[in-house]
């Protein structure tokens, strides 16, 4: 990776650190919240989820925007609204306020990652997108690694009212950073002209290609939905994000539960997995990187590495009969590097297998839905069992039983390339309005 655009690839992995500090902080947060109202595990499951509610229903109009209002301000907009809701959380009074908080949260948190998918695209040649969107993806393990301890101690020695303060005014330092400096490649007044010419040239893999070709008008919905390695992709990314966040969610009452930790412990020993997952991510989404062809990356044979992320996710089982702590966060972190890593090389999948750009933040969207589908109903699920049995064992094993799943659908549902569904030179007044206003 050249030395400037390297900022852009930082900006894009600290607004998802952000982003997933943000969801965390009330798992981290927990026992005095759940002490302080009286919650039950099936109550605290619900508030779990509460924010991906809103966010599985804003993921694909905020992906059809991005074309129409320019990632910029997706992502600006996004993490306001965000931080704001999660500032505004010191002030709940109860179940429904901080309910209502969690859904504010999510709708504003969808806009991250189809916007950065297209900014991915744009800036950063095909043979560093796995890396990069590994590494962006990646935030998904730094940030709730830093969250479990920025927020375990500030609610150690603060209040859990204030830690959400503090976390709110982070959103907007980063804010302040990402309006003076972003912008797209052909705008970016501190990118070298030899950088930009990279870029544009190898972004769709082509080194020869020296000028921009004219490119197709983004793809309908209707069509995107009716290819087969779409579902693929959707099916894969559902059944690792089950895993991915299960453990967001309830690692730390797992840890507590089953070890009698204090808040700042659990805060650290839920940091030591998602710490060494982003090391592990890197260097596994480099190597794909490195490993593949041009070709192999347009065939979507990254699928093979997604595949094996799912299959090492399957030491979940292995989690609730592990009794010594530092084996279980062996095993703990390597479940997570396989479901989070597999979800990263996900999107980039995506990406490799579709021939127009402009498809991409609506492909990444509808993925990211069927991701969070899942992932919605992961802590509601197992908080519903973890009542039920006193135990995490059913609860582990409905994510293992998924994890198959994923791996047969990535391998046998992602082999065709999504073609454009209209010719570069397709007349906008002929296509349908809805994807024109799109």
């Amino acid at each position: 990776m050249n030395r400037r655009r390297i900022w852009i690839a930082l900006l894009i992995f600290t607004a998802v650190v952000i982003n997933y500090v943000d969801r965390i902080a009330l798992s981290v947060a927990s026992k005095p919240i759940a002490a302080e109202f009286g919650f039950s595990p099936v109550q605290m499951g619900y508030l779990f989820s509460g924010f991906l509610w809103t966010y599985v229903i804003c993921l694909i109009p905020l992906g059809l925007l991005v074309e129409r209002v320019g990632p910029k301000r997706i992502v600006g907009g996004g993490i306001a609204i965000w931080s704001a809701a999660t500032a505004l959380t010191a002030a709940t009074s109860g179940f429904a306020s901080i309910f209502f908080a969690r859904l504010v949260m999510g709708a504003s948190e969808a806009s991250t990652f189809p916007a950065c998918g297209r900014i991915i695209r744009d800036w950063f040649p095909q043979k560093e997108r796995g890396l990069v969107t590994t590494l962006f993806n990646g935030g998904s393990s730094a940030g709730p690694a830093i969250g479990a301890i920025a927020t375990a101690g500030l609610v150690e020695y603060a209040g859990w009212r204030a830690a959400f303060v503090v976390l709110g005014i982070v959103g907007y330092v980063w804010l302040a950073a990402w309006l003076i400096w972003f912008a797209s490649p052909g705008k970016a007044n501190w990118l070298s002209q030899a950088e930009r010419q990279k870029i544009i040239r190898e972004r769709d893999g082509d080194e020869r290609q020296t000028t921009p070709v004219a490119a197709a008008p983004p793809s309908t919905l209707r069509y995107l939905l009716s290819q087969r390695s779409i579902w693929g992709l959707v099916t894969t990314q559902a059944c690792l994000v089950y895993t991915a966040y299960l453990f967001l969610t309830w690692l730390p009452s797992f840890l507590q539960s089953t070890h009698e930790l204090s808040t700042m412990n659990t805060g650290y020993l839920t940091a030591v997995p998602y710490f060494i997952t982003l090391v592990l991510g890197a260097a596994i989404a480099w190597a794909s990187d490195k490993l593949l062809s041009s070709e192999g990356v347009r065939a979507g044979r990254r699928r093979n590495f997604i595949a094996a992320m799912a299959v090492l996710s399957l030491l979940i089982l292995y989690a609730p009969i592990v009794h010594d702590l530092w084996e279980l966060l062996l095993v703990l972190t390597l479940v997570l590097t396989g479901s989070t890593t597999g979800a990263g090389l996900n999107f980039s999948l995506a990406s490799d297998l579709l021939r127009n750009p402009a498809d991409v933040s609506r492909v990444i969207a509808i993925t990211a839905l069927g991701g969070n589908l899942f992932g919605l109903i992961a802590p509601i699920i197992t908080g519903y069992v973890v009542a039920a049995t006193g135990g995490y064992d059913w609860a582990f094993g409905v994510a293992a039983a998924l994890l198959l799943v994923g791996a047969v659908a990535t391998l046998t549902l992602t082999r065709k390339p999504i073609e454009p569904e209209f010719s570069p030179e397709a007349d906008l007044t002929r296509l349908p309005q809805d994807m024109v206003r799109a």
